[in-house]
């Protein structure tokens, strides 16, 4: 994980307090978006009572809320487990680069001798 990415999440960090006003704001956007569908099914219902209007609205938004936290913990499991396959690809991937980088200077190196060598006995 990158420092920045580490720096995200410490408590009072800029980017930290920033993503946590965009998931307050986002949670609240999905809480008015299933209150107003709530109030949309119950709306050609006519024969409720007030009171049964209210609690079948409560319930709607409640279940609404509970599959939406469920979907967001999935993803959020997700984006984890990505995270880490993307970083431990990027070990291997480094490591490779490093070990060709390597493999490449004992290659010019060797050549360097070699040639100073055949050079030498000229």
């Amino acid at each position: 994980m990158t420092d920045a990415a580490r720096a995200d999440r410490e408590p009072g960090h800029p980017a930290a307090l920033a993503n946590q006003v965009e998931g307050y704001l986002l949670w609240q956007a999905r809480v008015a978006e299933a209150e107003e569908r709530a109030r949309a099914f119950t709306e050609p219902l006519h024969w409720l009572t007030g009171a049964q209007r209210e609690e079948i609205e409560q319930h709607y938004v409640r279940d609404c809320l509970v599959r939406a936290r469920a979907d967001l913990q999935r993803v959020a499991d997700r984006c984890r487990a990505l995270r880490g396959e993307y970083e431990e690809r990027y070990r291997h991937l480094r490591a490779r680069c490093v070990a060709c980088a390597v493999a490449g200077i004992a290659v010019a190196v060797a050549a360097a001798l070699l040639l100073t060598a055949t050079v030498a006995h000229r």
